[in-house]
């Protein structure tokens, strides 16, 4: 089977396992504290929080916006996002005690658009209990930063980059997720940078660092950047009296989660994130292969745009004549070949269950991502492929498409 991804343990992986088993110390730790120095350089924020995943990430973010910002207080509760996307966006949004509100995407990119955006804030009575866009950079095709940022300017909104799909995809110049007042990764298996389960909030903005630092620990007092207790410099044990004489590790001023990791995903994290530039380099390698290899169907399907600028999560392809070609047989037939597919996650308020109680509000307003939801699928591209497997690839293609 030529899975949607992989992830292979080669001796730098194995290493650096071996090295945090070999240190004691299997919680959070000095790994988690290097990672998010290293992977705040590579975006290019001041700041990085890592947590348990990148839904995870999601939530922290939303609820420190809320705790700086009052949202649920001044009833600016709404949150412009993406119905086409893996269902934690909206799941944090609402978890979040926020609206999801979806306007619809671009037919090849995926993205919400800013003509949508803006069409659905031009038509609403209540512009004010909107508070924040959180695009989506699906499949790593990074959306139209510049107008989104425009839009937000003149409404007043925070803009929340969803990034977990696009490390090292870049727009402009400047790499998602450092073009807003936050944005979150994903590092789960199948994504460019893999460690398993892992995620992490970035941001410029010191009181959104401090803020999700805290969530992601049960919403403990103690909030310093790095534990200096073992070196006699903790505050509380240098005035005790400021906290009221109580451990500020035990005393909690808010309320959270406990999103921590432990030591072996970012340690693995570190690994992945020297070769970040290969792994980026060699997916557009495959997409480009298999692009020049599938031409011939492109009658049939929608191959996915070329562009030096994105790193690719997967190859994704989109059925053109959905009346004469089914998703679902096509996937099948792919699979018996030994072909591992996904479908494009499917249209949030319209074609998830958990969602249902939207679908009488969306049916029909969302019309490129109900299509999508319905006959867009992908396969891997992932830098584990070799030559044999692409063509492996394309020649299943002949065989199942003719």
């Amino acid at each position: 089977m030529i899975h949607v991804g992989e992830f292979i343990l080669g001796d730098e992986e194995k290493s650096a396992i071996l090295n945090v088993l070999n240190s004691g110390r299997i919680t959070e730790g000095e790994k988690v504290r290097e990672f998010e120095k290293l992977f705040a350089e590579y975006v290019g924020t001041r700041y990085a929080v890592v947590v348990n995943s990148g839904t995870s990430a999601l939530i922290a973010g939303l609820l420190a916006l809320d705790a700086k910002l009052g949202l649920k207080k001044e009833g600016r509760t709404k949150v412009i996002t993406s119905p086409l996307t893996y269902v934690a966006d909206a799941n944090a949004i609402v978890l979040a005690g926020l609206e999801p509100v979806f306007v619809d995407v671009d037919r090849e990119t995926f993205g919400i658009t800013p003509d949508a955006i803006r069409a659905h804030l031009e038509s609403v009575v209540d512009p004010e209990s909107y508070s924040v866009i959180l695009p989506v950079h699906l499949m790593g095709y990074p959306c139209d930063m510049d107008e989104i940022s425009t839009i937000a300017k003149e409404y007043d909104l925070t803009v929340f980059e969803d990034s977990a799909q696009a490390h090292g995809s870049r727009y402009h110049g400047k790499i998602t997720g450092s073009m807003s007042d936050l944005s979150i990764f994903s590092f789960y298996v199948a994504h460019n940078i893999q460690v398993g389960e892992m995620g992490a909030v970035v941001t410029d903005d010191p009181e959104l660092y401090r803020l999700i630092k805290k969530i992601k620990a049960n919403g403990r007092m103690c909030d310093c950047p790095v534990c200096r207790r073992a070196e006699g410099k903790c505050p509380y044990l240098l005035n005790p009296e400021s906290f009221g004489n109580q451990d500020p590790r035990f005393c909690h001023d808010m309320i959270g989660y406990n999103f921590k990791v432990m030591e072996f995903q970012p340690a693995l994290g570190i690994v992945q994130l020297k070769k970040a530039d290969l792994i980026m380099k060699q997916r557009l390698e495959n997409v480009k292969y298999l692009n020049e290899g599938l031409a011939k169907f492109s009658d049939s399907l929608t191959l996915p745009i070329y562009d030096e600028s994105v790193s690719y999560l997967a190859y994704p392809m989109i059925i053109k004549k959905p009346d004469s070609i089914s998703r679902t047989d096509l996937q099948r037939k792919l699979e018996l070949e030994g072909v591992e597919t996904r479908p494009l996650f499917g249209c949030i308020p319209t074609q998830q269950k958990s969602f249902e109680y939207l679908k009488d509000t969306y049916d029909g307003r969302l019309p490129n991502a109900e299509y999508l939801g319905r006959n867009a699928f992908y396969i891997g591209c992932h830098q584990y492929l070799s030559k044999e497997d692409l063509d492996s690839i394309i020649k299943t293609f002949e065989h199942v498409l003719g």
